[in-house]
Order: structure tokens, then sequence, then C-alpha cells
């Protein structure tokens, strides 16, 4: 296992819309456990495969209680509406205020390629959608009202 580098939203990558995975191999595999390494060691909730210059649909999202690993993902049922904080390890200490969904479900593949769906609210919603927007090449300040002020992140905490 090896930790990559996290790209910033400077990075061309990060504005490319990602190719689907077709092959479940040993080279996936290591993609996804350098991953899980790079994002434990982040300390982020999610990572996405063009934040680590792999232009492919894959995503990482810490629940909390597991670390799901979501190939070729699609969102496939949202509902409801969360305004809030959000922040991206490709864009380190900064934080917007963007508006999601407080439900979503996504349909996607494990690393043996079969599909499964996973679900969430509130914070796992947000990342589900978040992530999901780095495959289409969408950085949260592209959408986000505007930046947060440090007096408003304290005031969060």
């Amino acid at each position: 296992m090896a930790l990559r580098k996290i790209l910033t939203d400077a990075e061309p990558a990060l504005h490319k819309t990602c190719k689907p995975v077709e092959n479940f191999d040993r080279k996936l595999h290591i993609l996804l456990n350098d991953m899980r390494d790079t994002l434990i060691e982040s300390g982020g909730v999610g990572l996405a495969a063009p934040q680590v210059g792999i232009l492919r649909r894959v995503v990482l999202v810490d629940t909390g209680e597991e670390i799901l690993e979501l190939i070729n993902p699609s969102l496939v049922e949202t509902d409801g509406e969360q305004t809030g904080a959000e922040g991206c390890l490709s864009v380190p200490g900064k934080y917007g205020l963007v508006t999601r969904p407080f439900y979503a479900k996504v349909r996607a593949q494990d690393r043996d390629g079969n599909w499964y769906e996973a679900e969430g609210e509130e914070l796992i919603a947000r990342c589900f959608c978040h992530e999901l927007d780095h495959l289409d090449g969408i950085i949260y300040t592209e959408i986000m009202e505007r930046y947060l002020t440090d007096e408003e992140l304290a005031f969060d905490e």
C-alpha cells in the first residue's frame, strides 16, 4: 500500500470527466488500497480517483463504520435538502456554503464488479454527492453559494 498525492483544484485532471472502470483486476485493487490509505491519512470523509490523478469512476466514502468502495457509482435516489459547510481535500483550508440533498442512495460496483446500493443521510449524503461530482469534473467551489469565513466556521463547531 502507498499514499498517493492529493491534487489541488488548480490541476487540470480535477476538471475532467472520468471514464468508467472496465477491468476489475489487480491494478484496480492496488488503486483502491492506496486510496484507502490516503483517505485515512488525510482525515477526510471521501476521496475520488481524479483527486489522486486517476481519471476513472472510483470513489471511497468513510461512513464512520466502514469505508465504502464505489466503482462506477451513480445517484439513484435523493430526497430533501440541506445547506451547510463543505470542504475538500483538493481545496485545503477553505470551506463553502453548499446545498445538497439530505438523503442520497447510490448504485455502484464493488472491487470484484458486483453491483450493490448504499444510502445515507446528512454528511454521508453530502459526501456521496460531493465525490460523484468529482467524477464529472465538478468541484464544490463551482456550485457553492459563497466561501465561509473563519468566524462562521468557529460558530458551527
